[in-house]
């Protein structure tokens, strides 16, 4: 009928069913010694266990088999099993007294619940200042990989409540917490390798994906090892700590799928719009910029060329079109000195005082 009994087994003899047996027939019918209870005449047979009343079934049996009890009644199927287990092993060989009774308020779960998330907040807030202060950009990239991953995980812990009863739990909080710290380390290692492959040359366009491509093994790696971790919490624990395992495992899957496939886009995009061009945005500072200088061309002038008698005074030089144009020389300069040199796109003029300087 759906309702669960627990089916007792007595033992045989004087010590067993008979002494259950005796004590039925005080209660069905009822006697003084065992009162009826309700409407229907029958007496009431309480069992005791360590002075505390486990259960008291109606005795609707004046004589009993012993493999042929059951006790029945509203119970649930953990009381059922509390009762069976109570039943087959019995009472402690030694007798307990109660040191101190303390009586705990429904308030002191939620206080200790807000004083955790108060504690979680505030830290998380002081580490995500520090990841925009140090890394700009790249730190808000952080604050968003957060913010979706945690919303992914309430609607999975939404999922399984309603499917499957899940309760998040303070252990369960800690476990959050602590992957979010895990999902720092995870942006940390990636941002580093960006900075390192900048600073060696590299522009934030060319480098972003294979930094992440060296980094995403680092990543892997720490986040495997605390799944592991967590498994074994989770498989060789019981109560509170089984709860924290769970949702440090499920935060950890959660950093994998978000440095994937939320960072490493995110960065990418952001890296080849017109701010990759600023490393100072990315907390990219002291990057080396190698100059390109434009190639210089070697030639010979003549100083009469230009038909020009005066070395001393004036030289010629050649343009690059074949124009020629004269400069004078500084009379301080010394015999044989390169005076100056302009360059441009379209000419150069080679400056001497000797008639005939190789250049």
């Amino acid at each position: 009928n759906g309702q669960w009994t627990v089916n007792p087994t007595f033992k045989d003899g004087a010590d067993g069913i008979d002494l259950f047996n005796a004590a039925a027939a005080q209660c069905n019918p009822a006697s003084a010694v065992c009162p009826a209870q309700g409407n229907g005449g029958f007496g009431a047979l309480a069992v005791v266990l360590d002075g505390v009343v486990l259960t008291a079934p109606t005795i609707n049996e004046s004589s009993f088999q012993r493999d042929q009890i059951v006790i029945s009644g509203t119970f649930t199927e953990a009381e059922a099993k509390d009762s069976a287990l109570a039943l087959r092993y019995g009472s402690l060989p030694i007798e307990l007294e109660p040191q101190q009774v303390q009586t705990v308020s429904a308030t002191l779960g939620d206080g200790a619940l807000r004083a955790g998330l108060i504690a979680g907040a505030v830290g998380l807030g002081l580490v995500v200042l520090f990841l925009i202060a140090y890394y700009r950009l790249l730190g808000l990239l952080t604050v968003g990989s957060l913010l979706c991953s945690s919303a992914l995980l309430a609607s999975i812990i939404r999922a399984f409540g309603e499917w499957q009863g899940l309760t998040l739990t303070l252990a369960g909080i800690v476990g959050i917490i602590v992957s979010i710290g895990v999902s720092l380390d995870s942006s940390v290692v990636y941002f580093e390798n960006l900075k390192e492959d900048v600073r060696a040359g590299r522009t934030l366009r060319t480098t972003v994906g294979k930094s992440f491509t060296d980094a995403y093994g680092t990543i892997a790696k720490a986040d495997f090892s605390s799944l592991i971790g967590a498994t074994v919490l989770y498989v060789l624990s019981v109560g509170p700590v089984k709860g924290f395992a769970f949702y440090l495992a499920l935060s950890t899957i959660l950093d994998l799928v978000m440095a994937y496939f939320f960072l490493r886009p995110a960065t990418a995009l952001l890296a080849r719009s017109g701010l990759g061009l600023r490393p100072a945005l990315f907390g990219i500072g002291g990057v080396a910029v190698d100059a390109t200088t434009p190639k210089q061309s070697r030639g010979r002038t003549q100083a009469g060329d230009a038909g020009t008698a005066n070395p001393k005074s004036s030289v010629s030089s050649t343009t690059a079109k074949g124009a020629a144009s004269t400069a004078s020389a500084s009379p301080a300069a010394p015999s044989g000195a390169l005076v100056n040199t302009m360059e441009s796109a379209e000419e150069e003029v080679v400056v001497t005082d000797d008639p005939e300087v190789d250049t």
